[in-house]
């Protein structure tokens, strides 16, 4: 009896990371889902200028306060935090789909191998912001340019973690029985041993999003790739930087707290999920876009 409470307990303790897990994930999904949504939405007007409230601090009608133009700072974030997000994803995925191609060209052969090798080496050697600026204007700038520009430049982490999965996969024994049946290198990577990839792949590009938006942020208050008239929280912190000494402190507080709790919570969803699937180890967590 003794032995089968201890046995429930220990169930109970097994069970209990997973659940908060998912509360915790489920909790983020839907905090990113308002916030982009609602950014989405709301129509153009929203952010038009109004000169009879210019430098409004934080009232019930403006909560986020408003701008030197009038224009409404709490309407201005979310369709910032929403055009970062727009960005995250296209980055995010990019990446991710740029270090799955290379993985599985990895595990093709030797020589493959090397090369792959030595292409996340060189992109992991040079600064994330210094080949996103160049990348930015290579691709013309602009919310697309910017997204590729991120892409191209947060793919070298997940790409070695996708070969190292891949290596370990080919000395299971179902490969080397595909070996001897014949079937090519580029079938077993793709037939055999993708399936097994596809949790490992989701959980990091939702890890790659935080990093996607903070760089794109870094790169527009920098004053590069999206236009001043786009709302951008980068180009929103930038902006208000020439206030801060007047007093209007609400200019950077909310909008920058809107962009902390957003990346939060990808990184809460990312790390969630990595629970729920069991891919990795905790100290693999939040290493898939950093430098």
């Amino acid at each position: 009896m003794a032995l089968g409470e201890n046995g429930f307990k220990s169930q109970q303790r097994y069970h209990n990371p997973r659940k908060r897990a998912l509360i915790r994930g489920s909790l983020a999904l839907i905090w990113i889902a308002i916030v982009w949504l609602t950014g989405f939405m709301l129509p153009a007007e929203s952010t038009l200028t109004s000169l009879m409230d210019r430098n409004l601090a934080p009232v019930w009608a403006h909560p986020f306060g408003t701008d030197w133009l009038g224009r409404d700072m709490f309407m201005r974030t979310l369709k910032g935090l929403a055009t970062s997000i727009q960005v995250g994803l296209l980055a995010a995925c990019g990446g991710g789909l740029v270090a799955l191609l290379l993985g599985l060209v990895a595990a093709s052969g030797k020589l493959a191998d090397r090369i792959v090798s030595w292409l996340i080496d060189l992109f992991l050697s040079v600064p994330h912001l210094v080949s996103l600026v160049m990348l930015a204007f290579v691709f013309g700038g602009g919310l697309s340019g910017v997204a590729a520009a991120i892409a191209f430049t947060h793919w070298p982490n997940l790409a070695r973690i996708v070969r190292a999965e891949m290596i370990q996969l080919k000395s299971a024994d179902y490969i080397h029985i595909s070996r001897r049946l014949g079937q090519s290198r580029f079938r077993i990577a793709v037939h055999h041993m993708l399936p097994h990839l596809v949790p490992q792949l989701f959980v990091g590009i939702l890890l790659i999003f935080p990093h996607a938006i903070l760089h794109e942020a870094a790169i527009t208050f920098l004053g590069l790739g999206l236009s001043p008239q786009q709302p951008a929280i980068g180009i929103i912190l930038s902006e208000s930087m020439r206030y801060l000494s007047a007093g209007m402190w609400w200019l950077a507080f909310f909008p920058g707290l809107a962009l902390l709790l957003v990346v939060r919570a990808f990184d809460v969803l990312g790390s969630s999920l990595k629970v729920l699937t069991g891919t990795g180890s905790s100290r693999e967590v939040g290493s898939y876009g950093s430098s």
